[in-house]
């Protein structure tokens, strides 16, 4: 069975210079709809309300970091079941693990390539739904 067409997905990201990038690569490369949070806070807020098929959240963000961000939207009923994919620069073996443990598709590193970002995305959502 094929995956699920991906087409939105919630960005949540505190640099505003990771936001544009990555927002125009993912709207212009994979012709994704994105909605950018700048904290965990703003993702629980906007999340329900925009219905992403994926989130993207950033692991270091002050308030709330990315996994106590995960947990929150575990307990939304609109988001309990969203697939996400963490993106950090803390990609040790151990720390992947654990990102994973916590409910994480994958992890994204990064300095990520923004030419790649959607082919990134798109590979794991399809990893996810094989099989």
């Amino acid at each position: 069975m094929a995956a699920p067409i991906l087409k939105r997905l919630l960005f949540v990201e505190d640099e505003p210079d990771i936001q544009v990038v990555a927002c125009l690569a993912l709207e212009a490369i994979g012709k994704f709809q994105v909605e950018i949070c700048s904290s965990g806070r703003e993702a629980l807020e906007k999340a329900s309300g925009f219905g992403p098929d994926l989130i993207l959240l950033d692991v270091m963000m002050p308030g709330m970091d990315g996994p106590t961000t995960l947990g929150a939207l575990r307990e939304q009923p609109q988001t309990a079941t969203t697939p996400v994919i963490f993106m950090t620069a803390k990609v040790q073996p151990y720390e992947v693990a654990e990102y994973k443990r916590l409910g994480a598709l994958d992890v994204i590193a990064k300095p990520f390539d923004p030419m790649q970002l959607s082919a990134n995305i798109n590979a794991i959502w399809n990893h996810a739904h094989a099989g």
